[in-house]
């Protein structure tokens, strides 16, 4: 009789926190569904139908939108597309590779500072993220607009001929790309910076190691975990970037993302748009997969794994 009590109290208990559990995760995994599983299966559907009048979708279903994609249209075949695909590869490689030298002195200083001073650093960091994307990307524009000590400083090297700007071009856009992603790389290798065992530094000067094996065989290995969590956090968003390479490439330095908007709204063709989104999507889980063999293989700890 008492065994039975005990079980039954049990199994109410197990009940009630399954209950707990399900009102918990509920609310997250309803906002999942409606706002990324739902629009994406539906971007999906749409990437096969066929063009319609002013752009809509229609059926029947189709593989167009993937060979216009491809750069094989009516009049034959054209590299745009594909030269829009390599730009953004380009362009997020080259911005990631920049934001991590510029991250790593920033947030190794940081972690050498007093206790007291480093969350106003960090502050000072994260802070000009709290403005909107578009006003600092205009900003941006006025700094480096022709007849700025900018540009002006540009011509006097000789990188830019004489009454020109740095802005519209692909350095602007690369300089925009690296402003904006630069907190998403300092804290996640802050976070690192924090945990690092300065014995294992102190054991390779002592052993007269160069200060670049140093950093190589002893400072590296322990900050990869934020490394590999900020390349992620600035290379997918990067990739399909939109507001900085319209304003600042003006029209020179078309990504991918400026590819799909487009066909939602000036070129009216939403098929081809949702199969540029989908190869956006494509192009995010090759890279984790990427992230998560290279964090295996460098780290060989399940810390790294993405």
């Amino acid at each position: 009789m008492v065994e039975s009590s005990r079980t039954a109290s049990r199994s109410r208990a197990v009940i009630g926190e399954s209950q707990h559990l399900l009102f918990s995760v509920a609310p997250g995994a309803i906002w999942i569904v409606v706002f990324l599983v739902l629009p994406s299966l539906y971007l999906m559907a749409v990437a096969f139908m066929t063009n319609g009048p002013y752009g809509l979708p229609q059926m029947p279903l189709t593989l167009d939108s993937f060979e216009r994609l491809a750069g094989f249209g009516f009049l034959g075949w054209s590299p745009g597309n594909l030269y829009t695909l390599l730009r953004s590869l380009w362009q997020t490689l080259l911005a990631t590779v920049l934001v991590v030298i510029v991250a790593y002195p920033i947030a190794y200083y940081i972690t050498t500072c007093r206790v007291k001073w480093r969350a106003i650093m960090l502050l000072l960091v994260v802070v000009p993220s709290w403005t909107n994307q578009v006003i600092r990307t205009f900003g941006w524009m006025n700094l480096l607009a022709p007849g700025t000590p900018l540009s002006d400083l540009a011509q006097w090297l000789g990188f830019i001929p004489p009454n020109m700007g740095l802005y519209p071009s692909n350095f602007a856009v690369t300089l925009g790309l690296v402003y904006n992603f630069l907190p998403f790389m300092v804290l996640p290798l802050y976070a690192a910076f924090e945990k690092l065992d300065t014995a294992q530094v102190q054991a390779a000067q002592d052993l007269y190691a160069s200060p670049m094996r140093t950093f190589w065989h002893a400072v590296f290995p322990q900050t990869l975990p934020g490394l590999l969590a900020g390349t992620v956090l600035v290379a997918i968003p990067a990739f399909g970037m939109y507001v900085i390479p319209e304003l600042l490439g003006g029209g020179k330095g078309m990504m991918l993302g400026n590819l799909v908007a487009n066909q939602f709204a000036g070129g009216s063709n939403w098929p081809l748009g949702a199969a540029g989104a989908i190869l956006m999507l494509i192009a995010t889980f090759i890279g984790l997969f990427a992230m998560r063999r290279i964090g295996k293989r460098l780290g060989g700890g399940e810390e790294v794994v993405i």
